[in-house]
């Protein structure tokens, strides 16, 4: 399912930039730009976002969500089931809840004749090291 060179490349690179999509009930798509996943294995991705969060609320009521995953060579929109697995990061200031999507498609979406050279640029701003530190308290939590 999950390319192991994506998967690889995910966990080496930490907070790693992606696009989450979820509806809610009545059908309506929410996308959200999120860089807390992690690849548990080719079939499992975690995601935290914060717990009042329209994508988690989605999640919460459909247990669906779509991924789409950008990386040297790669569009994959990974399709799956969502649950949540932790209501809430006790370690964290802010409720953050931890979501595993099991996957059951996934879909690459390069068009003949493109491709993709890199990952999404993407850095924090501000106090690096408190952005950094809560990072690191996230995808621990995402380890587990």
């Amino acid at each position: 399912m999950l390319p192991k060179d994506l998967a690889d490349l995910m966990r080496d690179v930490g907070v790693f930039p992606a696009v989450l999509a979820t509806t809610d009930k009545e059908g309506e798509v929410h996308l959200t730009f999120i860089t807390w996943i992690y690849p548990v294995d080719d079939r499992t991705l975690r995601v935290a976002v914060s717990s009042n969060a329209k994508s988690a609320k989605n999640m919460l009521q459909t247990n669906a969500a779509c991924l789409f995953l950008i990386a040297p060579g790669k569009a994959l929109a990974c399709y799956g089931d969502a649950q949540l697995v932790l209501e809430r990061i006790e370690e964290v200031k802010f409720p953050v809840s931890v979501f595993e999507i099991k996957l059951n498609r996934v879909e690459n979406n390069l068009f003949p004749g493109g491709t993709i050279t890199g990952t999404i640029p993407f850095m924090h701003t501000g106090d690096l090291q408190k952005a950094g530190e809560l990072d690191q308290l996230v995808l621990d939590a995402l380890k587990l």
